[in-house]
């Protein structure tokens, strides 16, 4: 007799669902008594209708997901109903934003409301037709002119001003996203930018304060996140990534895509100088047709100058950034993750390109010990964020963060604005996985 499916709820689980351009995972976890990530089992399947990051065929979107859902559903022996998903995508793109408001009182100390009023400003920018603003992050404050104000909530001040991080996409991608989540039968508990997850599963605390540059080279694109000061400062999305490089191989060998993809990952390597010419692999021919002999020499070549496109565009938006600025410097340098940076020689690649101190990072830091080792591999960076995101929504959903106590001292109504700004940081990113929420309730 077949046992039936356990709930979520009773087995206090999560899923992270990564809905990628080759491949889409669901990855189902729990945190043990360590707070570390104990994996309970991997959904995988080929991802048919998505392309660049951006679905571009829901029908087969909608069977990958299912595909992916029911194997983790499989192997785990849970009912998954919610599950948090990543946004991601050629469609995504920041800007710097400046903007200030005039205070009618400014006796009264700046409280949580001012501050979401200039948010809220923000979020009137012009954008361009079929674009909308999906996040506002705030990063330093003015009060009346004073500079580099991190936490303005409490200071007395009649001009507050502040620099903005502004996230903009596309409003159908995002919708798309929701309608192939919703026709697989699943609730969207969160939603959250891929380079967002990938930067929680792979980057350090210090890291992230000292100045960093993660790098995540997927099927089809290169997602760029910069951090400074513990603040997400640039994001970006560069529209190639490994897939382009097999179809490099596949054109320039004359070969058939799965031998083009098993060269590259195989005998791939970024750096040209360390083959010989003497070196030949040999590939079956087709329909008894004879092998085809391939220099592993030409093969590094096609793939280096695909690679140092990619990297120079990234280092470009890296410049634009202002990483050159002692104020901005990265200190921590680069950090690449993904599938594609487990390319051979990657990683001296780009420490020759960019002059900055590169290391690959894997998601294993927030694992338990006895995590499988494919789910520790560069890989699944953005599954595992995800699923993180996952649990620590599950963690957070009980707690009321509508606490509207009020009080007729104002010293404790002071004290009351100082503890939600302390709230505030833990889930300003909350507010812009409502806004994206918000798109896909009205898809």
């Amino acid at each position: 007799m077949l046992q039936p499916f356990k709930t979520m709820k009773q087995t206090g689980i999560s899923v992270g669902l990564d809905i990628g351009t080759t491949k889409i995972v669901a990855l189902v976890g729990k945190k043990n008594e360590f707070n570390k990530v104990e994996i309970v089992s991997v959904g995988k399947s080929k991802s048919l209708g998505v392309h660049r990051g951006v679905v571009n065929n829901i029908t087969q979107t909608i069977q990958s997901i299912k595909q992916a859902v029911d194997d983790a559903k499989t192997n785990s022996g849970v009912e998954i109903e919610d599950v948090v998903v990543g946004i991601a995508g050629q469609h995504i793109r920041s800007i710097q934003h400046s903007d200030y408001i005039t205070r009618e009182h400014p006796e009264e100390v700046i409280n949580e409301d001012d501050i979401q009023r200039l948010i809220q400003q923000v979020y009137k920018l012009v954008m361009l037709p079929g674009e909308e603003i999906i996040h506002v992050l705030p990063q330093e404050y003015k009060v009346d002119g004073q500079g580099e104000i991190k936490e303005p909530i409490g200071m007395h001040g009649g001009r507050l001003e502040a620099n903005f991080h502004v996230v903009v996409g596309q409003v159908s991608s995002i919708k798309n996203i929701g309608r192939c989540i919703k026709s697989a039968g699943l609730n969207m508990a969160n939603i959250t930018l891929e380079p967002l997850a990938s930067a929680e599963a792979v980057l350090s605390f210090e890291e992230k304060e000292a100045g960093v540059a993660l790098i995540d080279i997927g099927g089809g694109t290169t997602d760029l996140a910069i951090f400074k000061d513990g603040i997400i400062r640039h994001t970006a999305v560069i529209p190639f990534g490994g897939n382009v490089i097999t179809e490099d191989i596949k054109e320039g060998c004359s070969i058939i895509e799965k031998q083009a993809e098993l060269l590259k990952i195989k005998f791939g390597s970024a750096w040209p100088g360390e083959n010989k010419d003497t070196e030949i692999v040999s590939i079956p021919g087709l329909h008894g047709r004879d092998p085809k002999e391939i220099s592993l020499k030409t093969l590094s070549k096609i793939i280096n100058a695909r690679v140092v496109e990619i990297i120079e565009q990234v280092f470009l938006e890296i410049k634009n950034y202002g990483h050159n600025d002692q104020k901005k410097k990265l200190i921590a340098g680069i950090v690449l993750t993904g599938g594609g940076s487990q390319l051979k020689h990657l990683k001296q690649l780009v420490e020759y390109i960019t002059g900055m101190d590169t290391r690959v990072g894997y998601p294993s830091e927030h694992m338990a010990g006895d995590t499988q080792e494919i789910v520790s591999s560069p890989l699944f960076a953005t599954s595992v964020g995800l699923l993180m995101n996952a649990l620590e929504h599950r963690e957070n959903e009980p707690i009321d963060t509508n606490n509207t106590i009020q009080s007729e001292d104002q010293e404790n109504s002071e004290a009351v604005d100082l503890s939600v700004s302390e709230k505030r940081k833990k889930t300003i990113l909350d507010r812009f996985n409502e806004k994206l929420k918000i798109f896909l309730d009205n898809a």
